[in-house]
């Protein structure tokens, strides 16, 4: 008798079902994986912004009050603490879906808020809090 060496049709599509779930299983575990990785642009952004507040704080400071002028959208008050149009943008957030609140002196801190208007942007919004604790609520 001749022997044959190879694979079976069976054996064939045991491997593509094999596969195939596989597949099924790691396609939602890398979407988590990418929505994180484009959060993580938000988050090194607003260090950054969070940063310059200290630095705006500690250069006027510390009998100056009137830290209202630089809450708001960074799109406004940008331009207070040293940001040209463009220079917090990114390839899924862009300078207007930053917001800036609770500036205090005393320790100096602020809340940096952002929710990203790109189409291809991660959904939800993601907080700096005043203590530097980053986190990121899904959209409702």
């Amino acid at each position: 008798m001749e022997s044959r060496k190879g694979f079976t049709l069976i054996e064939l599509m045991v491997v593509i079902l094999i596969v195939g779930i596989l597949a099924a299983v790691a396609v939602p575990i890398m979407r988590g994986r990418i929505d994180s990785a484009k959060w993580s642009e938000a988050n090194a952004s607003a260090g950054a912004i969070r940063s310059s507040i200290r630095a705006y704080i500690a250069e006027k400071g510390p009998n100056y009050t009137n830290y209202s002028e630089i809450e708001g959208g960074l799109d406004a008050v940008g331009s207070l603490l040293g940001f040209s149009s463009t220079d917090i943008d990114g390839a899924y957030f862009n300078q207007e879906d930053y917001t800036i609140s609770s500036v205090v002196a005393d320790p100096p801190s602020c809340v940096v808020t952002v929710t990203s208007s790109h189409t291809e942007g991660p959904s939800g919004t993601g907080t700096l809090a005043a203590g530097g604790g980053w986190s990121v609520a899904a959209a409702p």
